[in-house]
């Protein structure tokens, strides 16, 4: 982009483009003065000095041109122009919000996460009592853990949000941020989370039908040392693992997580999230990108009744066969509503967004099985609080005891 075009775009962001008929009314970048343009693309015209010395396309044209590719309405709609006597007007889609809900939910959303997060924690056993030292509780424990991965700050800070806990009857034990890292580091912890988070969406089950498939992944504080042959040197990067989850397209909340190694493959991990789905909800439609365009992740998610909407790859044929040619073909054939489904697939980069944007992109924790369940709380934590987002807005009363 020219300097001239950079100076046009400037133009019209921040000035009214006046239209009469072929002729755009542009107002001076100084203040003094407007300019009559034409932006025909085979001889534009702009009464400004510049074009009138040099006779190149000046800001001012940019500036119109620029306008003129969208012109966005008070009702929604958007007004395209293709060229100087041809314009098309689209509804553009609109997803109104509940701001009294929305705010209610915010508000007290601090509040309702500890109540949701303890109901969570009741289920977990209590451990038998002996003499000496008292083992923390595991409730208390694993409650630490997810406030903490919540609160988003270091150890030693949280201590205060964890003695108000305390004294609010949510815990019985305050226990050390020490016992909070190792909690942390328990390779038992893991399928807890796990489970809890399975816990937590099982409310929506009546709301969510539609399914999202993707993985992303989440920074650690470790890095990766390599010699580049190529190039004759070290380098170096931030370790990351990889988060392969599943989400309703509707409250973008977790129905299924696996967290890998940053080299594994998405395609074969599709059956083993849709599975953990179709548990506690009814699927009925499934979207992904075209990583997972495969025969066998086609097959497993017409074996439980659903519908797939994946991409496919640009070299893809439909001549293997079976659920995968049908759905190729019904691409190809239906595109517009095979796009309507398909792109139900970006709630799932919404739900990453919104967990990494909360609760961070990058991982405390050294150890490899404390940067797993750091993750899997951070999911949790997203959970419970679309959870409480539905609470508000949608009028849901769950109840984890019983979930």
């Amino acid at each position: 982009m020219c300097d001239r075009e950079q100076r046009g775009l400037v133009i019209a962001a921040t000035s009214k483009l006046k239209r009469c008929g072929y002729v755009w009314i542009v107002p001076s970048a100084s203040g003094n003065g407007k300019y009559s343009v034409s932006p025909d693309e085979q001889s534009p015209y702009c009464s400004c000095p510049d074009f009138e010395t040099r006779g190149v396309t000046c800001k001012h044209i940019h500036a119109v041109r620029i306008t003129m590719k969208r012109e966005q309405h008070a009702d929604g709609s958007e007004t395209i122009t293709k060229s100087m006597t041809v314009t098309e007007t689209i509804k553009r889609q609109t997803y109104p919000q509940q701001w009294p809900a929305y705010n209610q939910a915010q508000k007290n959303e601090k509040a309702d996460f500890r109540v949701l997060v303890r109901d969570l924690c009741s289920s977990l056993p209590e451990p038998e009592r002996s003499r000496g030292n008292q083992s923390i509780r595991p409730a208390d424990a694993v409650f630490a853990a997810i406030y903490k991965v919540y609160c988003t700050v270091s150890g030693r800070r949280f201590m205060t949000d964890l003695k108000e806990a305390h004294e609010a009857g949510f815990v019985q034990n305050c226990p050390c941020y020490n016992s909070i890292f190792k909690a942390l580091e328990n390779p038992e912890l893991t399928p807890v989370l796990t489970d809890l988070i399975l816990r937590a969406a099982k409310p929506l089950k009546s709301i969510e039908t539609d399914f999202a498939v993707d993985s992303s992944g989440f920074s650690a504080s470790k890095f990766v040392k390599w010699f580049d042959q190529k190039y004759g040197g070290l380098r170096q990067e931030h370790d990351w693992i990889k988060c392969h989850i599943a989400v309703g397209v509707n409250t973008q909340v977790v129905t299924a997580v696996e967290i890998h190694d940053r080299d594994t493959n998405d395609c074969p991990l599709l059956p083993s999230l849709l599975n953990t789905t179709a548990k506690n909800f009814t699927v009925k439609e499934v979207s992904a990108d075209k990583q997972y365009a495969s025969r066998v992740n086609f097959d497993a998610i017409n074996a439980i009744g659903a519908d797939a909407f994946i991409a496919f790859r640009s070299n893809a044929t439909g001549s293997v066969g079976g659920i995968y040619s049908k759905a190729f073909h019904f691409m190809q054939l239906y595109r517009e509503e095979f796009l309507q489904s398909y792109h139900k697939r970006s709630n799932v980069e919404s739900a990453f967004s919104m967990i990494k944007r909360k609760f961070g992109d990058s991982i405390r924790s050294k150890t490899d099985i404390a940067m797993k369940n750091e993750v899997l709380a951070k999911i949790l934590c997203h959970n419970i609080c679309c959870l409480i987002s539905a609470m508000y807005e949608l009028g849901l009363e769950p109840n984890l005891l019983a979930a």
